[in-house]
């Protein structure tokens, strides 16, 4: 399963709840612990700014987190046990982004789960962020069955709230989770709601091209390869799946060509890897990615 788990949700719901009222993965991507807005906020704070706060349990956690993810689990275990009302919501998230940087996933869905069932029911944009983190570590758990409907309840929340950016990233788990279980209709359906969400994220249009490929649709997982590798042509997943797409439809040369791009461009890479397997496997005329 792919680590691009546990979506950049993180930054923006620290936002949500900084500006609310007081009450894929063994390591975390960058995105998603925000470093540059929480020290940007941090000296707004100490220079006197009246902006945006960030919550003492949520920065805390963050802190402790990336020089000890158990440290910061128990910081925010600690926060938890004495919150009451909202406040549990933040010490809720930040237990769940420690026990998922210690790969403790059951564990680190329960906690986004807890958060999310303790926010305002009329927050229906936390409710599907919170929701959208929990899908995300059963996910990563490697339960797609548990995360589906998870995913679900998110999905609603966030079509309640009305935001685009997480509908599309709760689209792509959900396609994740149904390829998982075997369910390959569902899942072109919801990469096609990602496509219509977010239009310009890369990432919806491989996974599309490479399910399009899966069931044999190759006029389709050119069409939307190509368009991948328009929003980000350095990318060597893109770069791989072309080529698979390519030798499929009989295409050697273009294939060759985009397996080499993936070995110039990112020649440590596992794409690169496997790109010159398929490279070898086509000189011997036995290419079968």
């Amino acid at each position: 399963m792919s680590p691009s788990l546990l979506v950049p949700l993180l930054a923006t719901t620290i936002g949500s709840y900084a500006n609310a009222p007081a009450g894929t993965v063994s390591q975390l991507p960058p995105e998603i612990l925000n470093r540059k807005a929480i020290e940007a906020q941090r000296q707004a704070q100490q220079q006197g700014s009246s902006g945006p706060q960030i919550p003492a349990q949520v920065a805390g956690c963050v802190d402790d987190m990336e020089a000890n993810p158990a440290i910061g689990a128990r910081a925010a275990q600690a926060a938890l046990d004495r919150a009451k009302g909202e406040a549990r919501v933040r010490a809720g998230l930040c237990l769940g982004v420690a026990l998922g940087a210690m790969e403790r996933w059951d564990e680190a869905r329960a906690a986004f789960l807890q958060a999310r069932d303790t926010a305002a029911a009329t927050d229906a944009a936390s409710r599907a962020r919170l929701g959208a983190m929990a899908g995300n570590a059963a996910l990563a758990g490697g339960t797609a069955g548990t995360a589906l409907p998870i995913l679900d309840t998110a999905k609603r929340d966030a079509q309640t709230a009305g935001d685009a950016d997480l509908l599309g990233t709760i689209a792509l788990d959900r396609a994740r989770a149904l390829v998982s279980l075997g369910q390959l209709p569902q899942a072109a359906s919801a990469l096609a709601d990602a496509r219509v969400a977010i239009p310009n994220n890369a990432q919806a249009w491989l996974l599309s091209a490479t399910l399009s490929r899966r069931q044999n649709q190759l006029g389709d997982a050119q069409t939307q390869i190509e368009r991948a590798a328009q929003l980000d042509p350095v990318d060597p997943e893109i770069g791989l799946e072309a080529g698979v797409i390519a030798v499929l439809a009989g295409r050697e040369e273009a294939a060759r060509k985009s397996w080499q791009s993936v070995v110039s461009t990112a020649p440590d890479s596992e794409p690169a890897k496997t790109a010159r397997t398929y490279l070898a496997q086509l000189a011997q005329g036995s290419a079968k990615p």
